[in-house]
């Protein structure tokens, strides 16, 4: 009988003094490097939304009242939430994007990039699908009307056409582009505002109007996903400088408090001296610059603290925003049954019962959405299972009926003398 002898490795020595340092410096230097203070913004952002949404869908029209201080405030940072939420979408994408080691279609996120915009296009119709509709076999208005998944996911899409046609070139051309369009958006917004864009299907133009009842149009958002997308490429190249974090809370200090409190007058003497009336109407609405500096201010607030912002359950907030977006639309609004908290209590509140009620509506999402990440295998794993039960049946069904109409063609046949037996 043969004898197989079992070869064992030999006991590595310990490492070298040199080695761990090398390794505790890795380790190090990875923690450093990684963007906390970006998903703390993300989970500020999706928080501010939570109770934005649930006070202004529920409050009673009684207490809208703007000579109200408290109320004033609080529709001032509501307003900052959707800016904050798609300039960070487009830094954290893009950063992501440049990152990887290949360019152009060699890189692998370009193609994941592709699939994540769809699949927000996807969920954001999805989101406004009513099942009861389809009962009937109608598909209701509010389903073509677009939203901000729609908006982030067209933007993703358009970050990765600006990525691809400027990969190529100068490296200054990305970053040049992408600043352009945020400027190209938000100037000409008074011109394109009041466009109608009839001559486009329905359900394309509501992308681009708020006609039809859209609450978001990639025209102008796109432009803070765009100045986000800048906004990572200058930060990425950058990544290595010992005054990464004071230039840039400088600069975004800076260029935030001259966007809020001095654009305004910018455009007033530009069309002063111009008389060019695109600059005069800028003037009298612009709040796209304004909110554009209130973004600047933020990110150099949570940079400041970026120190302090690791606590877990934050981050991991931050990278659960899309299972938070889907839960709280599901509660709020009624995605699919259209039974919802706002359509029981549509602006009946009062602020006594509202603010405890937003706290426990953030903490119910919140907590909601942790606990799909925690189990998400577990559960696509059980989602796909049923599905591909479904389907088999179907498909036994549909050809169970098949054979049995096939068996009384044959007899039907046979019984008129059209075939022999």
């Amino acid at each position: 009988m043969p004898v197989f002898y079992l070869i064992l490795p030999r006991k590595t020595s310990k490492p070298t003094r040199i080695e761990v340092y090398s390794y505790k410096m890795t380790n190090v230097i990875a923690k450093n490097t990684r963007l906390y203070f970006v998903d703390a913004i993300r989970a500020w952002a999706i928080l501010m939304m939570l109770q934005g949404h649930f006070i202004d869908g529920l409050l009673d029209n009684a207490f809208r009242d703007d000579s109200n201080i408290l109320f004033t405030i609080w529709k001032y940072f509501r307003g900052i939430t959707a800016p904050v939420f798609f300039t960070v979408s487009g830094f954290i994408f893009t950063y992501l994007l440049i990152k990887a080691p290949k360019n152009g279609w060699d890189n692998p996120r370009v193609i994941k990039g592709i699939r994540r915009g769809f699949e927000l296009l996807i969920i954001g119709y999805l989101l406004r699908l009513n099942l009861f509709g389809l009962f009937k076999a109608e598909v209701y208005d509010s389903f073509y009307l677009v939203d901000v998944l729609h908006c982030i996911g067209l933007s993703i899409l358009g970050i990765i056409g600006i990525y691809i046609l400027s990969g190529t070139l100068k490296k200054w051309l990305l970053p040049a582009i992408l600043v352009g369009t945020t400027i190209a958006l938000f100037v000409f917004e008074p011109w394109y505002k009041f466009a109608n864009f009839h001559l486009l299907p329905q359900w394309i133009a509501n992308y681009f109007t708020k006609a039809n009842g859209s609450v978001f149009t990639i025209l102008p958002w796109f432009g803070y996903a765009t100045f986000g997308s800048f906004a990572a490429v200058l930060f990425y190249r950058y990544k290595k400088s010992s005054y990464l974090y004071p230039v840039a809370i400088g600069i975004c200090v800076s260029t935030g408090l001259l966007l809020i409190f001095y654009s305004s007058d910018a455009f007033l003497a530009l069309a002063h001296y111009t008389d060019i009336k695109l600059f005069e109407a800028i003037f009298f609405n612009n709040y796209l610059f304004i909110r554009l500096g209130d973004v600047l201010l933020v990110c150099a607030l949570f940079m400041l603290a970026r120190k302090f912002l690791t606590n877990k359950t934050v981050l991991r907030l931050g990278q659960s925003t899309l299972s938070i977006y889907v839960i709280h639309f599901v509660i709020l609004y009624g995605s699919f049954t259209g039974l919802g908290l706002y359509g029981f209590f549509h602006h009946s509140m009062g602020p006594i019962i509202l603010v405890p009620g937003a706290i426990l509506f953030i903490v119910a999402c919140s907590y909601l959405a942790l606990r799909y990440e925690d189990n998400k295998a577990d559960i696509k794993l059980s989602i796909y299972t049923y599905l591909n039960v479904f389907r088999k049946r179907i498909e036994y069904a549909l050809l169970y009926g098949f054979s049995l109409l096939r068996n009384f063609s044959l007899k039907l046949a046979k019984l008129f003398g059209l075939i022999k037996n």
